[in-house]
């Protein structure tokens, strides 16, 4: 075992905290209110009763300017924080920009992250990706994967950088004993995502690539790779909703994953979308292209055991996702 894998599973954790409902008047900061995680976040703190959410826009607040962050925190003093702000995309986008993915998401991190602590943030949920796990580790993955193989390389720059995330929130919790968590979602969809034919994830790309043919009555639809590889699909509104009860029902030093703990072929989910969109032309799968990870299943027993499991599913989460997309048409975000 490496070093880095000893510090990473260290049981060193100087935090002593009982998880409590949160008060819902105090100050809670979303960092990244308008993506698709924060903004379902946000929606989820509005349903609950918070009344003090606070939120900006990228133009608003540049989270990779050092001084702003700071200057906005001292103006801002919030109680709470998520971290759900992250340069984001799918396997051509990360792929072809590594260093903007590593560069972007240390950064954005590390601010917020610092700025927090210097402010004294009592609790914080610091969000990051499944993608942070070996390629070929043991299915469905444990938290306990972490640092135990060689990564996905097609995102590898990303990951190693929500990875230095999850080491800032242990490193927090050892030196200073603030009860701040980190999560791991699954590959996430809903309202909000983005459809982007060259930036987004498999799911809204299939969605878009789907109902573009429909619109345009194509006889043939190709997507990527063969298809095979398996993939676990969590609806936002869902992780929203387990990221506040995290929050309130959970503390430790390790990453908790978060998702549905059943998962379906590529294949198998563009045929759902296809039929959920309308489509009933061919499907071609272009061989030449990447599949990425064989599978990506991860081990929610820890979430479980927290006492929350998932509850949208998969087919009924897609129509919602398509509903929106087809209202929001020409207004998505690219």
């Amino acid at each position: 075992m490496s070093d880095a894998t000893q510090v990473v599973h260290d049981d060193r954790d100087a935090v002593d905290f009982t998880p409590a409902p949160l008060d819902r008047s105090s100050r809670f900061y979303v960092a990244g209110h308008r993506g698709l995680v924060g903004s379902a976040i946000w929606r989820r703190l509005q349903a609950e009763g918070f009344e003090d959410l606070v939120g900006r826009s990228s133009a608003e607040l540049d989270l990779k300017d050092r001084d702003a962050v700071f200057a906005f925190f001292a103006e801002q003093k919030p109680r709470y924080v998520v971290l759900a702000a992250a340069k984001v995309g799918g396997i051509l986008a990360n792929s072809t920009y590594p260093v903007d993915f590593l560069s972007d998401n240390l950064r954005i991190q590390g601010n917020v992250l610092d700025a927090a602590l210097e402010h004294g943030v009592d609790r914080l949920l610091f969000l990051g990706s499944s993608c942070i796990y070996p390629k070929f580790a043991p299915q469905p993955i444990v938290e306990d994967s972490l640092l135990t193989g060689h990564l996905e390389p097609t995102n590898d720059a990303y990951a190693i950088a929500k990875i230095a995330g999850i080491m800032q929130i242990q490193a927090v919790r050892r030196q200073y004993g603030l009860p701040w968590i980190s999560a791991m979602p699954t590959n996430l969809y809903g309202p909000g995502d983005n459809f982007s034919p060259t930036g987004s994830h498999v799911l809204p790309a299939l969605i878009r690539r789907y109902d573009e043919a429909v619109r345009s009555g194509a006889t043939s639809v190709v997507n990527w790779g063969t298809g095979t590889p398996r993939r676990e699909f969590l609806h936002v509104d869902d992780m929203a909703e387990a990221s506040l009860h995290l929050l309130e029902h959970y503390d430790g030093p390790a990453q908790v994953n978060v998702g549905t703990g059943t998962d379906v072929t590529i294949e198998e989910i563009s045929q759902t979308i296809a039929r959920v969109v309308g489509y009933e032309g061919e499907t071609v799968w272009d061989t030449s292209k990447p599949d990425g990870t064989p599978q990506k299943l991860l081990d929610v027993s820890k979430l479980r055991d927290a006492g929350w499991t998932s509850r949208i599913g998969l087919e009924d989460g897609l129509r919602s996702t398509v509903e929106w997309y087809r209202e929001h048409t020409g207004n998505v975000r690219e």
